[in-house]
């Protein structure tokens, strides 16, 4: 049956064509929020960034610390052990 067929039929009809409509409608995605383009992109953003707040943070506290001299010249010394 067509819509015009189901309305005509009675309220029986139209109940029945309203809620096959409302069915249809909640599976296909609405075009007014479907439009999500470069969401994805501004996640990346977002946890790029929070990376980058990572790591300075790691940074600023090896350094201060004295770590990270450390840390490097033992690199060093393996390396060169290594080498020769």
């Amino acid at each position: 049956m067509n819509r015009k067929q189901l309305v005509a039929s009675g309220p029986v009809g139209l109940r029945l064509w309203v809620a096959t409509e409302s069915l249809l409608r909640t599976r296909t995605p609405s075009r007014r929020c479907g439009d999500d383009r470069g969401q994805a992109t501004a996640e990346y953003a977002l946890v790029v960034l929070g990376a980058a707040t990572v790591a300075m943070l790691l940074i600023a506290w090896a350094t201060s610390t004295g770590k990270m001299s450390t840390l490097l010249n033992k690199v060093i010394d393996s390396i060169s052990r290594r080498i020769t």
